[in-house]
């Protein structure tokens, strides 16, 4: 009967532990009072064993310890992301890197040449990177050697100028990384420069805007610029 009661209570309090605190400590009294209305009862020629009693209340202190660290660990994760909102605040109006293949070719404030910055990322060091720029139609514009790269984060630029030598026209292309290494094909990706116009919370962490590039996840950030 010991097994039996302190089960019962023992389920209800690791639910109830879920939702608040004060109905896991109310569900320990009645688990308690219980307990204490049953060795009152008992029949003196079958008396509870003390090692079943001692384990019961084992068992219910297990679930309250269990309930309290999801407490703890729910706070922390609400710190958490407070501080990651302030960062995120913190980014509105920088440039940052994240997954992506555009490339923005924009005018300078003089307006005397055009440049477009980009990125990538290797999981290990290449002997040889080359960067490609594609049009709309996926036609190559340019491609440049970029030569031997450690791993990690690298920013890039392209100048606006063709293989032929002539300007391209400012507006939205395309890019991609190749990356060798002992004449072997390396895991690269390859990062779009957006800036963040706002950031605001979501379902699954804090959301950046980052304009034609959409929102992001805060953590698809891999630099600021």
């Amino acid at each position: 009967m010991i097994a039996s009661l302190a089960t019962a209570a023992t389920g209800s309090s690791s639910t109830a532990g879920t939702e608040s605190t004060n109905n896991l400590n109310e569900a320990q009294d009645r688990f308690l009072k219980l307990l204490v209305t049953q060795m009152k009862n008992q029949d003196p020629m079958n008396p509870m064993d003390n090692a079943a009693v001692t384990t019961q209340m084992a068992q219910i202190s297990t679930v309250s310890g269990i309930a309290q660290l999801n407490d703890t660990l729910k706070s922390l994760l609400g710190q958490g992301s407070g501080a990651q909102a302030l960062q995120g605040a913190a980014l509105a109006g920088h440039q940052v890197l994240v997954p992506g293949n555009a490339l923005e070719l924009a005018s300078s404030a003089g307006g005397a040449s055009s440049v477009a910055s980009a990125g990538f990322e290797l999981a290990a060091a290449a002997d040889r990177v080359t960067l490609t720029v594609q049009d709309s139609a996926g036609r190559t514009l340019k491609q440049s050697e970029l030569g031997a790269q450690s791993a990690g984060v690298h920013a890039i630029t392209w100048d606006g100028l063709t293989t032929s030598g002539e300007r391209a026209a400012d507006g939205r292309y395309t890019f991609k990384i190749d990356a060798v290494a002992a004449n072997k094909a390396l895991p690269v990706t390859a990062l779009a420069l957006g800036r963040v116009n706002g950031v605001s919370p979501g379902g699954s962490g804090l959301q950046l805007d980052l304009g034609a590039l959409g929102l992001r996840a805060y953590s698809d950030v891999k630099r600021i610029q």
